[in-house]
């Protein structure tokens, strides 16, 4: 009997706060305490003022209490895009009892995830009995994977504000944060009004030196003598030539460094992550162009997606990808491309994307020149923007001219090693985080109408 009654007083003490008019009210009994102390003749009336108190304090939590139904719902995304703001909304219903009032206020607290930032929260709302009301609020997550919004924790005025009921919701949902997939949406409006210049990209306009063939057609000025086709030229009796295409059916396979160096940030997002946009776009450009794409990673999160082709594609790669994170672990180029060679049997641009260091290079160099006797291998390494903005500053002082020649040496060594790899055949990029993504485009671009692949 006990115990029942200390749970029940110890769960009151949590879920109950004192109101405001409850603060007010005990203040002016204290006052007329004082006053009573002095003047004994008034004694009745403290009792009375008292009592008369006590009972409305009581009546008020009865009613506070007496709601006959408080309900939340929450409207999000299933799935949200990394470093993007997304709009919650929080429907709430309340339906009054015998007791409680017509109308109640309340401030709501929505328990998101803890990887996001927020805005427009917590919402304070008056609630008429029978009427639905919508709050909404802004998310914007800061990590991916899965997240799990836990409920809703409200504030519940009492009819007479003498007393806050704190009342939790189990509106439970998840949700799954994608990496930001912004970009393939405005290269997909950009690509439509044709002003992909718009991104940076280049788009490369030519004729004939494909090697897939598209059509015959009249001979135009400037074609070689090899693109005509003789045989339609002596049935038609004028000169016709064929007209080729870039290859398609190729396959592009992502080879991705999920190592410590990745973790490094320039801004909100890490290398890694601008790492996976980059990814993501060309992947969309690729399979846009006929080709397919897959991805291997290395470190401790080893994962296999065999390429693929179609705009699906997209889909099944954001659903492998959006859980994947860097970890602190020391990567190696070696057995990354030795697994690799024994799943890839087909011909194929690889692409690595790491952040490569000079202690690196000896390792590298020769998984690449592994790598390179049967594929096509572009390195494209993530350079920090903090080593550009020191190459531009002004020198002030005798420590910030030593932090300027060691910013040179190591640029310095840094360019020595990515000549050393181009000597050996192997294209590069060494770009800061923001320019990867369009530098990586245009690269494969140039590929494309090269015909290297």
């Amino acid at each position: 009997m006990f115990d029942w009654l200390r749970q029940f007083l110890h769960s009151l003490w949590h879920r109950l706060k004192p109101g405001i008019n409850l603060f007010i009210l005990l203040v002016m009994l204290s006052f007329m305490g004082v006053l009573v102390s002095i003047w004994n003749d008034y004694l009745w009336l403290w009792n009375t003022s008292l009592l008369l108190s006590s009972m409305i304090v009581t009546i008020d939590l009865f009613r506070l209490y007496g709601i006959k139904r408080f309900q939340i719902k929450r409207q999000s995304p299933g799935k949200m895009s990394l470093g993007l703001w997304h709009d919650i909304e929080l429907t709430l219903h309340y339906e009054s009892g015998y007791f409680s009032a017509h109308q109640i206020q309340v401030k709501v607290f929505d328990l998101f995830p803890v990887n996001c930032e927020f805005r427009s929260l917590p919402r304070q709302v008056t609630l008429k009995s029978n009427e639905w009301v919508t709050l909404k609020y802004q998310l914007k997550p800061l990590k991916r994977g899965n997240e799990l919004f836990l409920g809703v924790q409200c504030l519940i005025n009492s009819p007479w504000h003498f007393w806050l009921r704190n009342h939790y919701v189990n509106e439970q949902a998840s949700a799954m944060v994608y990496p930001n997939f912004a970009a393939i949406s405005q290269y997909a409006l950009l690509a439509t009004e044709n002003r992909l210049s718009q991104l940076g990209i280049r788009k490369i306009r030519r004729r004939g030196e494909g090697m897939d063939f598209n059509q015959l057609r009249e001979y135009r000025e400037g074609d070689s003598l090899r693109q005509i086709d003789w045989k339609a030229t002596s049935r038609m009796r004028k000169l016709i030539s064929r007209e080729y295409q870039d290859e398609k059916d190729q396959e592009i396979i992502f080879l991705l460094d999920c190592g410590r160096r990745m973790l490094s940030k320039d801004d909100e997002l890490s290398h890694f992550d601008h790492t996976l946009n980059a990814m993501l776009l060309l992947s969309y450009v690729a399979l846009h162009q006929g080709d397919a794409v897959g991805f291997s990673t290395f470190g401790k999160s080893q994962r296999w997606f065999p390429a693929r082709k179609g705009m699906a594609t997209i889909q099944s790669l954001l659903n492998n990808v959006y859980d994947l994170h860097a970890q602190a672990v020391t990567p190696d180029y070696s057995q990354a491309v030795t697994q690799l060679l024994l799943r890839q049997k087909k011909r194929a641009l690889i692409i690595v994307l790491t952040n490569l260091r000079d202690e690196d290079s000896h390792d590298l160099q020769n998984a690449l020149q592994l790598l390179k006797r049967k594929h096509l291998v572009i390195l494209a390494s993530l350079r920090e923007q903090t080593l550009d903005r020191v190459m531009t500053q002004p020198v002030n002082d005798f420590s910030e001219a030593l932090l300027l020649a060691s910013t040179c040496d190591y640029q310095e060594q840094r360019k020595k090693m990515f000549e050393n790899l181009y000597a050996r055949g192997v294209n590069y990029l060494d770009v800061t985080p923001d320019k990867l993504a369009v530098r990586l485009v245009n690269r494969y671009l140039d590929i494309k109408s090269s015909g290297q692949l």
